[in-house]
C-alpha cells in the first residue's frame, strides 16, 4: 500500500487560550483531489498553511510528503505547488514570459510552452498579464504553481469571484491535473465545486472535522430519504391522493412533499394515479439530500457533536 501524501494525528494550533484548530486527524491518498468545506473561521485556512509549512503548529504530529512541514528544505518546497487566493505578477510579463520567470525557480521545470498549454492558455502567451481576464488570471496562477512540475498542489479557493462560464474553465484545468496525477488539496465555499471535482471531503467547524468522506456518501447522504414534491391542481384535495403518497405526505396549500426511502413505489403509484385521472403533477421533482443540506445541518451552531457521518475521524478532545 502506498504511504500517504499527507497524514495528521491531533493536530492542533492555538493562539493563546483560543483554538483555532483541535485535534484533527487527516490521510489524503496519492493522486486525491481532497477538499476542505467550513465556514469562515472553520480553521480551513490555518490547517491548509500548517501543512503547507507556512504557519507553525501547537500539537499533534503531521507528515507531508514524508516530511514534517515545520522542519522541510528547498527540495521539499520544489515537490509542493501552491495556488494562492490573490497572486500579484508584474504586469509587463507576458504569459510566457511569467511561466518562464518561475520556471527558473527549479532545478527541473516541465516545458515554458507545455505548461501554458496544459491550463488552455497556448492562444494568450504573448498577451501581457495585465490584460487577461479573470478566468485567464487564475488559469496562469494553476500555470505558476505548476511549472515546477509537483506531486502536490494546494488550491485555495481558485474560483471565488469568477463568473459560471470561468468556473466551468476553471473545473476543466483541475481535472487535467487529476490526469496528471497530482495529488490536490482544494479549499472552497462551493457545493457544486466540491461535488464536481474532490474524491473525498472534509467538512470542518470550529476546528474540528465533523464529516469525512466521499460527497456522494458524506452524512449518510447515499441512505436518506428522497424528497418528491410537486403542486396540486385547483380544486383538487389531498385526500383524493393514493393510498401510500396520501400517508406520507405533508400537505401546504397546493405544495405537496414526500419523503421516502425507496422512492420507486411511490412514484409509479403517483404516476398511475394522475395518468389515470388525467392529471399534471405540476413542478414534479425528485431530489435526494445535497452535499450543500449536509453541510448546512453539520455546520449548524445547534448541531450535534456526532452529527457526522462517513468516514468519521478520530477527534482529540483538546
Amino acid at each position: 500500500m502506498a504511504e500517504p501524501v499527507i497524514s495528521a494525528t491531533g493536530l492542533s494550533k492555538s493562539y493563546g487560550d483560543f483554538q483555532a484548530v483541535r485535534g484533527i486527524d487527516l490521510r489524503v491518498e496519492p493522486g486525491e483531489v481532497f477538499a476542505f468545506l467550513g465556514p469562515n473561521g472553520a480553521g480551513k485556512t490555518t490547517t491548509v498553511e500548517i501543512l503547507e509549512g507556512y504557519r507553525e503548529r501547537s500539537g499533534g504530529e503531521v507528515r507531508v510528503l514524508g516530511e514534517d512541514p515545520a522542519r522541510i528544505d528547498r527540495a521539499w518546497r520544489e515537490r509542493v505547488g501552491v495556488v494562492l487566493q490573490e497572486c500579484r505578477l508584474t504586469p509587463e510579463l507576458t504569459v510566457r514570459e511569467a511561466v518562464a520567470q518561475y520556471a527558473g525557480y527549479y532545478p527541473s521545470p516541465r516545458a515554458v510552452d507545455e505548461t501554458v498549454s496544459l491550463v488552455g492558455l497556448e492562444g494568450r502567451a504573448d498577451v501581457r498579464t495585465s490584460k487577461l481576464s479573470g478566468g485567464q488570471q487564475r488559469r496562469l496562477d494553476v500555470a505558476l504553481a505548476l511549472v515546477g512540475d509537483p506531486e502536490l498542489l494546494f488550491l485555495d479557493e481558485p474560483t471565488t469571484g469568477f463568473d459560471p462560464s470561468a468556473r466551468r474553465q476553471a473545473w476543466e484545468v483541475i481535472g487535467t491535473l487529476r490526469d496528471l496525477g497530482k495529488t490536490i488539496i482544494l479549499t472552497t465555499h462551493y457545493m457544486d465545486e466540491a461535488q464536481a471535482l474532490a474524491d473525498r471531503v472534509a467538512i470542518l467547524a470550529a476546528g474540528e472535522i465533523v464529516a469525512q468522506g466521499p460527497p456522494g456518501r458524506l452524512g449518510d447522504r447515499d441512505e436518506r430519504a428522497t424528497r418528491i414534491s410537486f403542486r396540486l391542481g385547483a380544486g383538487r384535495s389531498p385526500d383524493e391522493l393514493p393510498a401510500t403518497a396520501r400517508e406520507l405526505a405533508r400537505v401546504d396549500g397546493h405544495e405537496v412533499s414526500i419523503e421516502a426511502q425507496d422512492p420507486v413505489p411511490v412514484l409509479l403509484e403517483l404516476t398511475r394515479w394522475a395518468t389515470d385521472a388525467g392529471l399534471l403533477l405540476d413542478g414534479l421533482e425528485v431530489r435526494q439530500p445535497s452535499l450543500e443540506d449536509v453541510y448546512l445541518e453539520l455546520t449548524s451552531p445547534a448541531a450535534p457533536a456526532d452529527a457526522g457521518h462517513g468516514e468519521r475521524p478520530r477527534r482529540d478532545s483538546g
